[in-house]
């Protein structure tokens, strides 16, 4: 069994406090403003968005090489929506787009495999509560 943290203090109240997050080799620095505004610093959801690209970039070169298809590279990039609702914020959605690399691949086969990984990845069945779409496309 794998375990991984991360770690987030925060001091003072909601509109007016800040925090931090640690994990790894990230340190960050959160706020009401960087999570609801446009101020400097991270947020929750952009965690969210780094983990799902990340974990479905490693799925998909997975995929791609166990089926002969070894990516020269794979790039995602996640947009996670979140909305007011009733009660509070919700994340509603999460965006995956990606871009890669693959020789002698078919256009067809490599959507097929990025909507495997699309559903398989870790984090993809985690958010699965959510709707999860996905634009993928072949680098020449």
């Amino acid at each position: 069994m794998l375990r991984r943290s991360a770690q987030a203090a925060w001091t003072g109240n909601l509109k007016n406090g800040k925090g931090t997050v640690t994990f790894g080799g990230f340190q960050g620095e959160y706020s009401f403003g960087s999570r609801f505004e446009n101020a400097p610093g991270t947020n929750p959801e952009e965690l969210i968005a780094a983990a799902h690209a990340g974990c479905f970039a490693m799925a998909l070169s997975h995929m791609l090489a166990e089926n002969g298809y070894p990516p020269e590279r794979v790039e995602a990039r996640t947009t996670i929506i979140m909305e007011a609702k009733e009660g509070g914020f919700k994340i509603t959605a999460s965006h995956l787009e990606c871009t890669a690399k693959v020789p002698g691949i078919s256009q067809g086969d490599f959507l097929n495999l990025a909507h495997k990984a699309k559903e398989s990845c870790p984090v993809s069945v985690l958010l699965s509560s959510i709707p999860i779409s996905l634009e993928a496309r072949l680098e020449a």
